[in-house]
């Protein structure tokens, strides 16, 4: 018997030959089951008005003290004075009475903001470029000498690779680095002696960058005795900050290139590191006491993929950042400020103080 068309095309389709083969079952059974589900999970969307708030408060706060620095530099006075009163240390009552003195601060503000700001796009951008979700980067206003704590991202997914936390943590220090030498070059070329050098005055201490740079322009005046141009000051700034963010330990960017190298390492020489700032402290800078205890706080590093390790160019790298901190840290970032030297002013002041509490309650009782 012949077949019509249809019946041929189907024969195939129904002969023993063609039976699936598939272990899964029909897809009637197949829909009964219980399907598996898959979340994914979207990263918040940043409050970009937040950041946005702080970067114009952290501009505002290193403007008023960068006015300060150029009040100075006009008078030729050393930029980072504390033993002069003719302006306080945050003049925001000077800025007050005139305002349009807002504006001498804009050379010193603009150059570290850049400085600060490059840092942290480094670290966002390479980020980014592992999948890594970071906040943006977040300024921190602060009425002192400098106008601010830095700045900092928060990185809030684990990171996939050592290669990839090696990138993220070196990223940042040598985009902040470049612009700090450009600002460097120019503004010590423009610095000039101070009017009067007073060495039992508190100056700020330079860093090796500083001593190259200095040498690389034919500058013959010490730089204890120069009158920083604001534009200096702010490269002064960003190398120490840059320093501070290499020191290897912790969570800093050093202790992120560090683990990201060797993970057994990390932690032993995170504890070297704590200790070696304790006698830094006492001798030389008060400041590492601070630095001691928050490198001992977050001493432990968030767990990263082991394999594969890193390798090749990237140590070559890494020798690069250690360069990078040889070349900016500041021993004794100022003269005058060691352990030794602050305590007993500060027991002194606290004696007075409490004798002044006491002859305050005596004349009260007395008047009694």
């Amino acid at each position: 018997m012949s077949s019509s068309p249809l019946q041929s095309d189907l024969e195939p389709l129904t002969s023993p030959m063609s039976e699936p083969t598939s272990t899964f079952p029909p897809a009637i059974d197949w829909q009964d089951q219980p399907q598996p589900r898959v979340w994914i999970v979207r990263p918040p969307r940043p409050r970009w008005w937040f950041y946005g708030l702080f970067l114009l408060l952290t501009l505002f706060s290193t403007m008023v003290v960068g006015a300060r620095m150029e009040f100075y530099f006009l008078h030729h006075q050393p930029v980072f004075a504390l033993n002069d009163d003719t302006l306080s240390l945050f003049p925001i009552g000077w800025i007050a009475q005139h305002p349009a003195n807002l504006l001498l601060g804009l050379p010193f503000s603009l150059t570290l903001m850049f400085i600060l700001f490059a840092h942290e796009m480094g670290h966002y951008l390479y980020a980014r470029h592992y999948h890594v979700y970071a906040t943006p980067p977040f300024f921190v206003p602060f009425p002192s000498l400098i106008g601010t704590l830095g700045a900092f991202i928060r990185i809030k997914s684990p990171i996939p690779s050592r290669a990839a936390l090696f990138d993220i943590g070196i990223a940042g220090p040598i985009a902040g680095f470049i612009p700090a030498c450009a600002a460097l070059l120019y503004g010590l070329s423009r610095s000039h002696p101070v009017a009067h050098f007073d060495p039992l005055d508190t100056r700020p201490g330079f860093p090796l960058v500083f001593d190259l740079a200095a040498r690389l322009l034919h500058i013959s005046t010490p730089l204890a005795q120069l009158s920083l141009h604001p534009i200096a000051a702010a490269a002064w700034v960003g190398m120490f900050a840059t320093a501070l963010n290499l020191l290897p330990g912790g969570q800093l960017d050093g202790g992120h290139i560090l683990f990201s190298i060797s993970p057994r390492l990390h932690r032993w020489i995170s504890l070297l590191t704590v200790v070696a700032l304790v006698p830094l402290g006492k001798y030389l800078w008060t400041g590492w006491f601070l630095w001691a205890v928050m490198l001992g706080l977050t001493l432990r590093h968030p767990r990263v993929t082991r394999y594969p390790e890193v390798s090749g160019g990237r140590r070559l790298l890494a020798l690069f950042g250690l360069l990078i901190l040889v070349l900016c840290f500041t021993p004794a970032p100022f003269t005058r400020s060691s352990g030794r030297e602050v305590w007993p002013q500060i027991r002194d002041a606290s004696r007075d103080t409490l004798q002044d509490l006491r002859n305050d309650v005596r004349h009260k009782l007395h008047r009694k």
